[in-house]
């Protein structure tokens, strides 16, 4: 009875007609990123959050899990039509998706894409409606050393999101740490990391650094790679599917469904990891698996429901406990400090407006989606043809006027700027920006926590294995540490034993 009563807050607070504007808005800028390459969900928020600075915390909020999920749905239509995956999680829809083009069943293959990608999102929506209260309730009984053993798995769960050097990872989130700590210190007064600047005094602007490393990083790192010519886009014809594909597609959307809701939990887990993972699944219990990277439709309907249903399952930590799954979640908290709002399992409690209205918000914008995208192919198509040399000089005026507006201040426009150079150096030394950022969001609350439990145990540090709940957080983190770094250590044993 109090689930239908949340739900029916959350939807009285969607369908205000300023929440569903920008629901839509999100999910149609969310379509655009996700068909064009060289855009992509990350470097769109980080750009729009100087934007969201002035709008109402709900409103901006919904527009950034819109451009999210609604990424999802439009990277599959360039991975059906082109075979080149608008956003990473679509990679493999171009296997199966690409060859139904080709056969002239591009319309089929984007229906199956969309139609499972609804249901799947639906789900997701569900999941998260269940689960996050349940969370929150047991995180609301947590004191500062439970907070900061969250923290760490945080920073933990930052390495899991990393695929290269794990010693370059742990580096980028002690950059991070290090970065995030800057500014006056809040118990003592003292200005850390300042450098006599006093434009510093509040810290490092974490907007002017997203949008630099993410926006103008993303920008130079493309213009190295852009194509210089227009892509071949596929006929699309007949977009129905028939009675037989509608069948075909059932069960591999409601597996792919299940394993997304699933990974999308997890640190490091998400949209990317889940499509793959369903693929994979897929193709050894299909009945048509003889198909599969020759056109079958399941190829295309698994791996786009699961990777929505790990997008939207991803605010699942993120609403309830405040630690973010993936970086867009570290964004979306970094939107929601912004705002004012301390991320955490308070939410539920002084923001209710805010965690159902952005629950309900997800279902609305899933059903804009499928409204939406197959009629407007024809304008998908042309957004395919507008060549990036037209797009980046904008995107980055774009930036520009969006950093300077937060602060009226050129000073976050030269720290973006630097960011920018900074991220595109990390990039080619082969060190994911990933884990600095998670570093340099967690940083203030990982020093916050310490400080408040050291203080309440007067110093004694065993109050961090002496409470239970913290013991078991730090057994986790320690746990999942040593699951992300035994792969690391294995190569470097095998590595010496074969130069022996």
């Amino acid at each position: 009875m109090e689930m239908l009563s949340n739900l029916s807050l959350g939807f009285a607070v969607a369908f205000q007609l300023n929440n569903l504007l920008y629901s839509l808005v999100g999910v149609l800028l969310g379509t655009v990123v996700g068909i064009l390459p060289g855009l992509g969900p990350l470097a769109t928020i980080a750009m729009l959050l100087p934007m969201t600075y002035g709008l109402d915390p709900v409103a901006s909020l919904i527009m950034l899990a819109g451009i999210y999920y609604g990424s999802q749905y439009g990277g599959s239509t360039t991975a059906i039509l082109v075979n080149l995956p608008g956003e990473s999680s679509s990679a493999v829809t171009t296997i199966d998706g690409y060859k139904m083009a080709q056969k002239g069943r591009a319309g089929p293959a984007l229906a199956a894409a969309a139609l499972s990608s609804f249901v799947a999102g639906s789900a997701a929506t569900i999941l998260i409606a269940f689960l996050a209260r349940p969370l929150t309730t047991v995180a609301l009984s947590f004191g500062p050393a439970e907070y900061f053993s969250l923290m760490v798995i945080g920073l933990v769960s930052s390495v899991a999101l990393a695929s290269g050097s794990l010693p370059k990872a742990i580096a980028m989130i002690l950059l991070g740490l290090l970065l995030g700590s800057s500014g006056t210190d809040a118990y003592t007064g003292t200005p850390r990391f300042t450098f006599g600047y006093f434009e510093l005094l509040d810290g490092i602007d974490f907007v002017a650094i997203a949008v630099g490393i993410y926006g103008i990083g993303e920008i130079l790192r493309n213009l190295e790679s852009a194509r210089a010519e227009r892509p071949i886009v596929a006929a699309v014809t007949n977009l129905w599917p028939t009675r037989e594909d509608l069948k075909r597609i059932l069960g591999p959307t409601a597996r792919g469904t299940i394993l997304g809701s699933i990974l999308g939990v997890l640190p490091g887990g998400g949209a990317l990891l889940s499509s793959f993972v369903a693929y994979n699944v897929e193709k050894k219990v299909s009945r048509n698996s003889h198909e599969f990277g020759h056109g079958a439709i399941e190829g295309v309907a698994a791996p786009e429901a699961a990777n929505n249903a790990g997008a939207q399952t991803s605010f699942i930590p993120m609403l309830a406990l405040g630690i973010p799954s993936n970086v867009v979640m570290a964004l979306m908290i970094g939107a929601m400090i912004m705002q004012g709002i301390v991320p955490g399992p308070g939410v539920i409690a002084t923001q209710p407006n805010l965690f159902w209205g952005l629950i309900a918000s997800m279902w609305i914008g899933n059903a804009f989606l499928i409204i939406l995208n197959l009629p407007l192919i024809g304008l998908w198509v042309w957004f395919l043809r507008i060549p990036y040399a037209v797009l980046f000089p904008a995107i980055i005026a774009f930036c520009c006027i969006g950093i300077y507006s937060v602060n009226n201040s050129a000073f976050a426009v030269y720290i973006a700027t630097a960011a920018g150079l900074i991220g595109y150096i990390l990039v080619r030394l082969d060190c994911e920006p990933a884990p600095f950022i998670l570093g340099f969001i967690l940083s203030p609350m990982l020093e916050d926590h310490f400080r408040r439990a050291m203080l309440l145990a007067q110093g004694d540090w065993t109050i961090f294995v002496s409470r239970p709940i913290s013991a078991a957080l730090l057994l986790i983190a320690a746990l999942a540490l040593a699951v992300v770094t035994r792969p690391a250590v294995a190569r470097k044993r095998q590595d010496v034993f074969t130069e022996e």
